[in-house]
């Protein structure tokens, strides 16, 4: 960090366990419990609109209860201190802005919003989940254990009588403002990245195995550029062969660290 004073920081997953938001990967980089839903499912039929909408339900509570971590923290100090190019997140939670950073590019967007896919009406998720318990009070008493992005592992034979919030406007379909598994993240923000990346003189990857071609792209953009890149995740990255450091520890132990070393001058 000393020798790179300016770092294109990527945050993925591993920032947001400690704060109790489950992850989708193991140590290995392989995909943990059921695959999320498709964007294609949302869209083409009501009962797929029903089972997510259900899940959603009774899975929000674990992200809007959610509190910002030592990780979230001391990434908002790095950038405090002028070390930070520029901030991407495959996170959707919100926790980073929370936690003080500011001009985070929220690659996957934000699950606290909800947007109609007719007039474009932006909704807060916290005014879809009260009309959700609202329209499903027999709903309320369902529990099931929580997915990573709101979801939960809910089955059932009853999602056909779930009530799906639609748009106060315009009676269009509601979707949470996220890019779906299946949908292509906004070209303006993979630009916005991009641009920053080529200015930055590092790249720190913090809690992301980079599974996901959203995240590597970045990885793979550094490297053609010559740019080191330094990683903090537990498990196995698909960047690994690219790295010039790699610390194996916990995002909050390792970015506390750094930072009092940083404040200090160790």
């Amino acid at each position: 960090m000393r020798a790179h004073p300016r770092v294109f920081v990527l945050g993925g997953a591993g920032v947001s366990t400690a704060s109790g938001i489950p992850d989708y990967r193991d140590a290995d980089g392989q995909r943990k419990g059921r695959d999320p839903v498709m964007l294609q499912d949302f869209l083409k039929s009501e009962t797929g609109r029903q089972r997510y909408w259900a899940r959603n339900m009774i899975g929000w509570p674990t992200v809007s209860k959610a509190r910002p971590n030592a990780a979230h923290y001391a990434l908002a100090a790095l950038g405090e201190l002028g070390r930070i190019e520029q901030f991407v997140t495959q996170n959707v939670d919100g926790l980073h802005t929370a936690a003080g950073s500011v001009d985070v590019i929220e690659l996957h967007g934000n699950i606290g919003y909800v947007i109609c896919l007719n007039c474009g009406h932006r909704h807060t998720r916290a005014s879809i989940q009260q009309r959700l318990e609202e329209d499903n009070p027999d709903w309320l008493s369902a529990t099931a254990t929580p997915l990573p992005d709101g979801d939960a592992l809910l089955e059932s034979t009853r999602f056909d009588r779930f009530h799906v919030p639609a748009c106060e406007r315009c009676g269009g379909v509601l979707k949470p403002d996220v890019v779906f598994f299946g949908e292509g993240v906004p070209r303006v923000r993979v630009e916005a990245a991009t641009s920053a990346l080529a200015r930055a003189d590092g790249m720190l990857v913090v809690g992301s195995s980079l599974m996901v071609y959203s995240g590597f792209r970045f990885c793979e953009q550094a490297a053609r550029a010559g740019t080191p890149i330094a990683a903090v995740n537990l498990g196995r990255t698909r960047a690994d062969h690219l790295l010039a450091l790699k610390v194996m520890e916990p995002c909050g132990l390792a970015l506390t660290a750094l930072i009092e070393m940083l404040e200090h001058g160790a």
